[in-house]
């Protein structure tokens, strides 16, 4: 989920923000929102430049111009997202540090061994920003156009039922074994260190699928360098309205949703969550950001904490049924 954009790509998309310019959105003025009156923090688990950071950094732009607070992006990447959760749980209650976050961090909860922070139990839920999808492509040197075509190419080349995954142990690689599981021919999973090596090689012929999160693909797919033919929603995603989901070719098995959500430290007063999530709400759901936020592929839909909770309790229900489903342990 955390695609890594160039210098340029990211200057188009933030309009500027990455280096101090603004964004075009309609400066309110310092309104009286209820949040602290002093500069306001972000956290972020990546790098600057990923697709999380960036989305922050829009997402941030647009809050500071709503409410005329300084908001700052703080960058604490590594161990995929974990040591920025565990910064937030050691936050100050006090509403100036809240966290932008994706589920590939949440989910390491059942994935990994431990990790520094329990996202159901030491973060606060502010608001969901919305949903992602991971997709399953092929490369353009096997003459595949579909699902179908792929598993009938599978038929004829046994020797290569491999997909190259982005992140051994997160949903890119979970969904790749699902796909194998559904259309009944085993798929083995090749771990690469991110998306660029694995579209080289898919573009190469190297290997023959891939799966990774929807935004590391879109470009590479539009340009002809390989082939999405099938996503993991339940509906098609917003930003690639041609490309169908598993459930609709018949698959109602390949049904995982990604999403991003902001958290806040535990014990965060439920006055400043609500004033988060006031403004957070009212920011995601101004056009101009939208539009953004489906350049990324993340399809937008806000929530209550409590609505939040909810949905992250019974994900955690199904993602559990899943590892055990394809037999995967914590490492």
């Amino acid at each position: 989920m955390t695609r890594k954009i160039t210098r340029r790509s990211a200057l188009a998309i933030t309009g500027g923000a990455l280096t101090g310019g603004t964004l075009a959105f309609p400066v309110v003025g310092r309104a009286d929102t209820g949040l602290p009156d002093k500069p306001l923090k972000i956290l972020v688990g990546f790098p600057a430049g990923g697709g999380t950071d960036v989305m922050a950094r829009v997402i941030g732009e647009a809050v500071k111009n709503r409410t005329g607070r300084n908001i700052i992006i703080d960058n604490k990447g590594g161990a995929s997202g974990t040591i920025a959760g565990e910064a937030l749980k050691n936050s100050p209650p006090d509403g100036t540090t809240i966290c932008y976050m994706p589920s590939a961090t949440v989910v390491q909860k059942l994935t990994m061994a431990s990790i520094p922070f329990d996202p159901q139990a030491d973060l606060a839920p502010i608001t969901l920003a919305g949903t992602v999808q991971t997709a399953f492509c092929v490369s353009p040197t096997i003459g595949v156009n579909s699902l179908k075509d792929y598993i009938e190419w599978l038929k004829k080349n046994p020797t290569r039922a491999s997909f190259g995954t982005t992140a051994m142990g997160s949903f890119t690689h979970f969904f790749g074994v699902m796909a194998g599981q559904a259309i009944g021919i085993p798929l083995e999973p090749v771990p690469y260190r991110g998306a660029a090596p694995l579209v080289a090689d898919l573009q190469g012929g190297h290997i023959a699928a891939g799966c990774g999160g929807l935004t590391d693909f879109l470009e590479h797919h539009r340009a002809g360098k390989l082939k999405l033919i099938f996503t993991s929603g339940e509906q098609r995603a917003s930003s690639s309205p041609d490309v169908p989901t598993g459930v609709e070719l018949g698959y109602p098995s390949l049904n995982i949703l990604g999403w991003y959500v902001f958290f806040a430290p535990p014990k965060t007063s439920p006055n400043l969550i609500e004033a988060w999530g006031t403004e957070l709400r009212a920011v995601l759901k101004q056009p101009e950001i939208e539009k953004k936020m489906t350049e990324f592929g993340l399809d937008v839909q806000t929530s209550t904490p409590a609505e939040f909770t909810q949905r992250m309790d019974a994900d955690f229900k199904r993602w559990k049924e899943i590892l055990d489903s394809i037999g995967y342990k914590p490492t």
